[in-house]
């Protein structure tokens, strides 16, 4: 067990972690800036990210605008300031990207190509072909090769972050206590070793939760680990009920995760349809497949319940096959190994897991209720997305609050100062290596066999107790396993997807109205 010091620790390597490492490395040339990340560097949502970055780019477009859309998207549970300051500020750190060397498409008129998806009243979405995420994802590595004071380490799996609980063997009862971080535990998965980071700031950017469902959108890193981290530390965490589900993902059943068909090929012109053909968004709402995504997966979800069918159709056939292949070239490519011709056949779809609207509660500088505890992109509850997050606010928000986290720290040069505190090594005493690995990803499945049962995208009270007992058996399972065993990124992920359920059920269970992703049966 090694110990390491380092200015600014920042867990997790999509666009959030990057761009506040890249913004800090620049103003502090003389700072460590050390990035965390449990697999290569690369793995990360924002990889999988199709669709793009909303952001009020054409004169015919205006901030007001869009922030009537995200207001009615989020079911008016908004934080009407941060809404304010996301979409205003939005503009200048795209630029910010764009300048890094990001490539978005163009249109004939060597313009941003700008394109619209469901929940948006205009065309604002920049987007680079089907793979957005994947070109910000690779073009923010490049700029980190270039910072030598940032250190950016694959296969190190995040554990705990280091509070009074380790260092004064203080029990912490409540999120209202004054708590301070001093740094994280981390695991370097090719030594087994779990090794001291100590640090001045620390930064949660450990992306979503997807994979606490069977069925998700998400890659598999996606265990809620920051979230679960904090949550344990007594940050504070909240709005944890609103759970978006996609509505297009494409069905194929055994494949995990599941193959995301972009809210923007709704945007281009695809109509939804049951297996007789019928559009049912018509008889839902107004703006029919481009409602909003609460809206059109429950009405996927109801209209799969009416028929007995596993799925319903995206049907693309009566689009312009060479711009659909030029626009979405990864999601035609992927329709075309499966036997899909989209302009003969229509894409099998079913709603998943894609999305996390709540998280660890932060102010609009990024700060957690945990001192030198800072929390970015989809693992925090910055109040941008109300009950429902709107398409292609969440690379948005992630980029806009990168920014703001980076300046608070450059503003407080103070937050760097080492701590004069004993933390001591991470204590494995009396645990041994499990000879086998089949009880945790037992528990696992059972994890995810629960939430998608019980608590998807129709819930009631009843489904809701039923899942809190069986998870809580599960808990205390898990908690027997963690108290006699080496600690193994597997054992860490179940731990960690366990809180994240209890969080899920428990508030769900605190919701007594239908808002937005959130919708129960009692409540109808």
């Amino acid at each position: 067990m090694s110990r390491f010091k380092t200015d600014i620790l920042i867990l997790g390597s999509g666009i959030a972690g990057l761009a506040i490492a890249i913004k800090t490395a620049i103003a502090y040339p003389n700072k460590k800036i050390t990035v965390v990340t449990k697999a290569q560097e690369s793995e990360s949502n924002t990889k999988y990210a199709q669709g793009g970055i909303a952001v009020v780019w054409d004169k015919l477009d205006s901030f007001q605008s869009h922030i009537d859309d995200t207001l009615k998207a989020g079911d008016y549970l908004n934080d009407m300031e941060v809404v304010n300051m996301v979409i205003k500020e939005a503009p200048a750190c795209l630029e910010k990207l764009i300048n890094w060397g990001a490539e978005f498409d163009m249109d004939t008129k060597g313009d941003l190509d700008l394109g619209k998806e469901g929940g948006h009243s205009a065309h604002r979405i920049i987007h680079h072909k089907d793979v957005t995420g994947l070109e910000i994802e690779l073009t923010l590595l490049e700029q980190i090769e270039q910072l030598k004071n940032i250190s950016l380490l694959p296969y190190h799996f995040a554990i705990d972050i280091i509070t009074e609980h380790h260092t004064e063997e203080k029990k912490i009862i409540s999120p209202d206590e004054e708590i301070n971080c001093f740094g994280a535990y981390i695991m370097n998965q090719q030594t087994q070793s779990i090794d001291t980071y100590v640090a001045g700031v620390t930064i949660l950017a450990t992306g979503g939760i997807g994979q606490v469902y069977a069925s998700t959108t998400n890659p598999t890193i996606a265990t809620g680990d920051g979230i679960a981290m904090a949550f344990r530390a007594k940050a504070k965490v909240s709005e944890m009920e609103f759970v978006q589900f996609h509505p297009t993902a494409l069905y194929k059943p055994g494949e995990s995760p599941s193959f995301l068909i972009s809210e923007a090929v709704r945007g281009f012109g695809a109509y939804l349809r049951n297996k007789e053909g019928k559009r049912f968004m018509l008889d839902i709402d107004g703006r029919a497949e481009l409602a909003s995504r609460d809206i059109v997966a429950r009405a996927i979800n109801m209209e799969m319940l009416r028929t007995g069918d596993e799925c319903v159709y995206l049907d693309c056939t009566h689009l312009d096959k060479e711009a659909f292949k030029n626009h979405f070239p990864n999601i035609y490519s992927k329709c075309k190994r499966i036997g899909v011709d989209i302009s003969r056949d229509s894409i099998p779809v079913v709603p998943a897991s894609h999305y996390l609207c709540g998280g660890i509660e932060v102010d609009i500088h990024g700060r957690s209720s945990i001192k030198n505890l800072y929390a970015c992109g989809e693992c925090s509850r910055t109040g941008l997305h109300g009950a429902n997050r709107l398409a292609s606010n969440s690379l948005l928000e992630a980029l806009v609050y990168a920014q703001k986290i980076a300046e608070d720290i450059i503003a407080h040069p103070a937050y760097l100062e080492p701590k004069k505190v004993a933390i001591p090594e991470w204590n494995e005493e009396g645990t041994t290596a499990p000879d086998e690995l089949i009880l945790i990803t037992h528990n696992r499945k059972m994890v995810q066999t629960i939430m998608s049962n019980l608590v998807s995208i129709v819930r009631s009270n009843e489904r809701l107790e039923k899942a809190l007992d069986q998870l809580n058996y599960l808990y205390q399972d898990t908690e027997k396993l963690y108290a006699k065993s080496k600690m193994s990124p597997q054992l860490a992920e179940l731990r960690n997807l366990n809180a994240i359920a209890f969080l899920i059920v428990t508030q769900s269970l605190e919701r007594k109205e239908n808002r937005g992703a959130f919708f129960s049966l009692d409540y109808e």
